[in-house]
């Protein structure tokens, strides 16, 4: 995501970690993976609307293209870690979102390296985005509901399960369709499913970085938030 803050230091204590081996692999069918398959399908609507309009101003740096190549990332990035990971049957590092996007917080620091990773995304979905998107858009949930909820997602910042990972697929995924809707000037309409998932790690991000009272104030319709404040 752009416009990224370092998250601070998380007070939960230490990871847990979580021995896989010898978990009963059967398909998953879980709220994460239903979420998950909502937020893609309403990706995949609102992408429609960019048809002819690739060009056009998206997100920050990025343009429509930019930002679906972006967006897209929240599914490839599901198979090719899935890839990586194979059949080991590693312990997990990072047990949840708020421990994966502890993690990548200097990553997603790099505000410049994030805009060219969204532009080189964009570019690979060719001359016909959508034709892309679609094939993603099938291909990637298939696998998640073929796999089990324990399958090991190798992440460059650590191990996760399939079932920790996706709530962070579903978060950008549901973020970034606002986004898009946004930049097209079409209703969002994200799944509730998918929002409160969305909302979930939002919560659990502010909740460590102690600023969570201040959000469930604002919320409420209590208090303003300050100007620029973020949980990323």
């Amino acid at each position: 995501m752009t416009g990224a803050r370092t998250i601070g230091d998380w007070d939960g204590g230490p990871v847990r970690t979580i021995d896989t081996r010898g978990c009963d692999a059967e398909p998953m069918d879980t709220p994460a993976a239903h979420a998950f398959d909502s937020a893609v399908r309403r990706f995949l609507e609102v992408s429609a609307s960019a048809t002819g309009h690739f060009d056009a101003p998206g997100l920050g740096k990025w343009s429509v293209r930019d930002l679906l190549g972006h967006t897209s990332r929240s599914l490839s990035t599901v198979e090719t870690y899935l890839d990586v990971a194979g059949a080991d049957s590693d312990q997990v590092d990072l047990a949840d979102a708020v421990a994966y996007y502890r993690a990548i917080a200097g990553a997603l620091a790099d505000t410049d390296a994030v805009v060219q990773r969204g532009r080189a995304a964009g570019a690979a979905l060719g001359a016909d985005p959508m034709a892309a998107l679609s094939v993603l858009a099938v291909r990637v949930p298939e696998r998640v509901r073929a796999a089990p909820a324990t399958a090991l997602v190798r992440t460059p910042f650590g191990t996760m399960t399939l079932e920790g990972y996706l709530p962070t697929r579903t978060f950008e995924l549901t973020v970034h369709t606002c986004d898009l809707a946004a930049a097209l000037s079409v209703s969002a309409n994200v799944p509730p499913g998918a929002v409160a998932d969305a909302f979930a790690v939002i919560g659990g991000l502010a909740a460590a970085q102690g600023t969570a009272s201040e959000a469930l104030l604002a919320l409420t319709g209590r208090l303003r938030l300050p100007a620029g404040y973020s949980v990323l």
